[in-house]
């Protein structure tokens, strides 16, 4: 059995999910290969036949795929697996890219697609979480190709090898006119990224605005070298980012250590953070959810509490 991860990168580095997929992959298959598609991402191919347990980097590189339309992107997978039959597994980060790309790759090879797992069972079994993590389900597939998403937190990042796999080059399929890439907007930060990050910081709706998330949070973020987070509610009421959000509608997180600062604990929020090595709730309300899943619980206010903790760092 061979599996094929998709890489995820920005055309210099590889992504920390891709690592997490390709732990995924290996127990998935006796054989697993990475197939990395880019513009100028030559050295991504490189990072990526350096990882251990990589037999080989299949290495698409066009102008057309600088940037990774999903209709382009998976264009490209179904034409390398029709031509390289024999894959029983393709595996995508559960990401926004991933999520975006794999349903289409599915549809396209008239397989179902495996979403989000966090645990492989055996080669055609495997474990994910429904209801918010409140259950997990047991689900089998008899496709031939298993098309399947990997949640990050639920596998350890791949790490490098003693030896490089060979890195095989392949011409890119000709492009679709079902979209266009016109521009993006990209929100540059020192701070580590959120799904990556070992320390976060979380602000809730009590926070009360914008001004005070940054007055408050991050003060105690720098000291940390935290990432920042919020919950639904947060962003939702404007006072941080849509990128910020953590929850089962926006980012699952899995840091070493989990700060969460206002927030009540609704479920959603809770199956994004659960996972946490670490979590410490601070909240005013003795009865808020959240502290049913903290380590450490601090029943004050918010607004005197962390600059305290910020003095003593």
């Amino acid at each position: 059995m061979t599996a094929l991860v998709i890489a995820e990168h920005d055309n210099h580095h590889l992504k920390n999910a891709t690592l997490n997929a390709l732990t995924a992959a290996q127990e998935c298959a006796t054989q697993v290969h990475i197939l990395v598609m880019g513009s100028g991402s030559g050295s991504v191919a490189a990072q990526a036949a350096a990882l251990a347990g990589v037999a080989k980097v299949v290495h698409v590189d066009s102008p057309q795929l600088a940037h990774p339309l999903a209709e382009t992107v998976s264009a490209q997978v179904l034409a390398y697996l029709q031509a390289s039959p024999g894959y029983t597994h393709v595996l995508f980060a559960s990401t926004a890219s991933g999520k975006n790309i794999a349903p289409r790759v599915a549809a396209l090879l008239d397989v179902a697609q495996i979403s989000d797992i966090t645990k492989v069972i055996s080669a055609d079994t495997f474990e994910r979480p429904i209801y918010a993590g409140n259950a997990i389900a047991t689900v089998q597939s008899l496709d031939p190709v298993k098309v399947i998403t990997v949640r990050t937190t639920g596998f350890d990042a791949a790490k490098q090898g003693s030896s490089i796999a060979p890195v095989e080059s392949l011409q890119a399929v000709a492009g679709t006119a079902l979209s266009e890439f016109l521009g993006q907007e990209v929100a540059l930060s020192d701070r580590p990224e959120l799904t990556g990050a070992k320390v976060i910081v979380s602000g809730g709706r009590a926070l009360g605005s914008n001004e005070k998330f940054a007055e408050v949070l991050t003060p105690l973020a720098d000291k940390l070298g935290a990432a920042l987070g919020a919950s639904r509610a947060a962003v939702d009421a404007g006072y941080a980012p849509n990128d910020w959000q953590v929850g089962q509608t926006g980012k699952i997180v899995a840091p070493e250590l989990y700060v969460a600062c206002g927030i009540s604990g609704a479920i959603q929020h809770l199956a994004g953070m659960k996972d946490s090595k670490v979590i410490v709730a601070i909240n005013k309300d003795p009865e808020a959810p959240i502290f049913s899943v903290a380590d450490y619980g601090l029943e004050a206010d918010l607004f005197e509490a962390v600059p305290e903790w910020v003095k003593l760092l």
